[in-house]
């Protein structure tokens, strides 16, 4: 079971997040904060699987309490929840360590996929800012961030793709599905700008 904890100020809304967690057995939902001040404390004691988090908070925002608490959660995955999918919060946000965000309009039935895919390796985010966070990289230090901003399990299954492991076969090694492969495939080609998968293994291994 997933377990999240959520970071949200307006009750109506911390309220609602709670009620979609709750309705999925996929999750257990651990505790909500209303800010970040209360969060910081609690979360590494807590140790969730994610954090979702708006970014807009009273005093410390979301994106500080990720700077302090990310290295104390190293196996915590932090989802932004936020208006606005491309402003330079966001960006700021995943440069901080966030592995994506969820638009506050978002259905339901989505936000449950965005964490699930989030839980699954993947990093939902919009092409756009995959594109600012690419180009916010150097010359000098490209192949290792393109290493960052491309998930664990992106690259797990993009080395086996490159070895000639057929779809079916890369979702039986890793226990996923077909049609999850091909998501983390989409996410990779959108997050380095690519077309296919030659061009993603160069700009990722930098060949």
């Amino acid at each position: 079971m997933i377990s999240i904890c959520i970071i949200e100020d307006l009750i109506e809304i911390q309220k609602g997040l709670e009620a979609i967690i709750e309705s999925d057995s996929n999750f257990r939902l651990l505790k909500s904060f209303g800010n970040a001040e209360s969060a910081i404390i609690e979360l590494p004691i807590l140790q969730p699987n994610i954090v979702l988090t708006d970014i807009n908070l009273p005093v410390k925002n979301g994106i500080d309490c990720i700077n302090e608490v990310k290295t104390l959660m190293p196996n915590t995955q932090f989802i932004m929840f936020t208006i606005y999918e491309d402003n330079d919060q966001v960006f700021e946000a995943l440069k901080a360590g966030a592995t994506g965000y969820i638009l506050k309009n978002t259905s339901p039935q989505k936000i449950i996929e965005a964490l699930l895919e989030l839980h699954e390796g993947g990093s939902p985010m919009s092409p756009k800012i995959a594109r600012k966070v690419l180009n916010s990289f150097n010359s000098n230090s490209i192949v290792s961030n393109v290493n960052e901003l491309i998930s664990a399990r992106e690259q797990e299954v993009l080395l086996l793709l490159s070895k000639g492991f057929l779809y079916k076969e890369i979702a039986d090694k890793l226990h996923i599905s077909m049609s999850t492969v091909k998501r983390h495939l989409n996410h990779i080609y959108s997050k380095l700008q690519v077309q296919n998968k030659t061009e993603a293994v160069n700009k990722l291994y930098g060949k």
